[in-house]
């Protein structure tokens, strides 16, 4: 079964991954707006997180999960919000997924698409 972690804001997310080991298995991260009340303030990020959990169970069982919120609206927006500016993410647009270490990523209404999710989670290279 995926193993998942839960983490809020840049400066977890950045501890947890200088400290995390995977034992070589693949490492997807979902970037996805912060939630207030159970409901993120992002209308793409409440559209994609049902698809992409629906397609977890196509990773690898002993794969981990990262599900990172990058904050609030205002927080996201600035642009100098540090998920951008980290040259490991480069994010644009949440939601966002991708594999750790490499080229797979999938942003915005990317991860609305079933087939692609599924897609991201089979490939190995």
């Amino acid at each position: 079964m995926v193993i998942e972690h839960k983490l809020k804001g840049y400066n977890n997310f950045v501890d947890f991954m200088n400290t995390v080991d995977s034992k070589g298995k693949p490492i997807y991260i979902y970037f996805t707006g912060d939630k207030v009340d159970g409901k993120s303030w992002c209308p793409d990020c409440i559209r994609a997180e049902p698809i992409v959990r629906q397609q977890l169970h196509h990773a690898d069982a002993e794969a981990l999960f990262i599900y990172v919120e990058v904050g609030d609206r205002k927080t996201w927006k600035d642009p100098q919000c540090s998920f951008r500016k980290d040259t490991r993410t480069q994010l644009l647009q949440v939601p966002t997924l991708m594999r750790w270490g490499g080229p797979q990523k999938l942003a915005a209404e990317q991860c609305e698409k079933p087939e692609l999710v599924e897609m991201l989670f089979t490939d190995e290279d």
